[in-house]
């Protein structure tokens, strides 16, 4: 798996005085260790770590941290690695977009030693068209990830965090199309998000209208408003 220059640029911005920089804990090597605290930095799917943190769990208090791009600069190299041009991606990433990963991984938030931590940030994106990319990037290639600037940080330490993702207005029981409709996304990440709810023991499946399926907040759950 490649490494962009994003990851340590990161861990370097994240880290204070006192941490340890890549240390060995158990059979791991971790990003940061600050006290007790592992802290690792994942700018990618959360599949590729997943296995690590159900593990370091076991025995040990882990924040996982996560950038979210809400702004985005896009850098375009030809193969010969000369500058072609720079622009501004259309698209704008939010706290909400979190769930396109936590989907691989929601269950981990329901241990009390972990806690999430998501980044807003403005980064930057070198492409080359050199025919080594992915058929849905047409053959470009992503050949780094920079972090230009840190706008905010928000960390979920456990699952009645994630309430605040459920707009105020949204009462009784609701269903993907609801949700998306409120929120002003897709019906795909609609899904995600009430699939990651359900996992973390947010929401519930009380029936079915039609062919839609029926949520509702778990009693046990205290609403809050969502705020963007």
């Amino acid at each position: 798996m490649t490494e962009y220059s994003l990851h340590f640029e990161l861990k370097d911005w994240y880290t204070v005085s006192g941490d340890q920089l890549e240390v060995a804990v158990e059979d791991f090597r971790v990003d940061i260790l600050r006290g007790k605290l592992i802290i690792e930095i994942q700018t990618g799917n959360f599949t590729a770590i997943r296995k690590k943190l159900i593990k370091l769990l076991l025995n040990n208090q882990v924040r996982l941290v996560f950038p979210v791009a809400k702004l985005k600069w896009i850098v375009h190299m030809s193969r010969s690695g000369e500058f072609v041009r720079r622009r501004k991606s259309p698209k704008k990433g939010k706290l909400i977009d979190v769930f396109q990963e936590l989907v691989h991984a929601p269950c981990l938030i329901k241990n009390r030693n972990f806690s999430l931590e998501v980044l807003l940030i403005e980064e930057e994106e070198v492409r080359c068209s050199d025919d080594a990319g992915s058929w849905r990037r047409r053959g470009v290639s992503v050949k780094d990830r920079k972090l230009l600037k840190v706008f905010d940080r928000i960390v979920f330490r456990d699952n009645q965090d994630f309430l605040q993702f459920l707009p105020k207005e949204l009462h009784g029981h609701f269903t993907n199309k609801v949700l998306a409709l409120k929120l002003g996304i897709s019906i795909r990440l609609a899904q995600k998000i009430t699939y990651c709810l359900r996992k973390m023991g947010v929401i519930c499946i009380v029936g079915k209208k039609r062919n839609e399926i029926l949520y509702q907040v778990s009693q046990n759950s205290l609403h809050k408003p969502f705020e963007e």
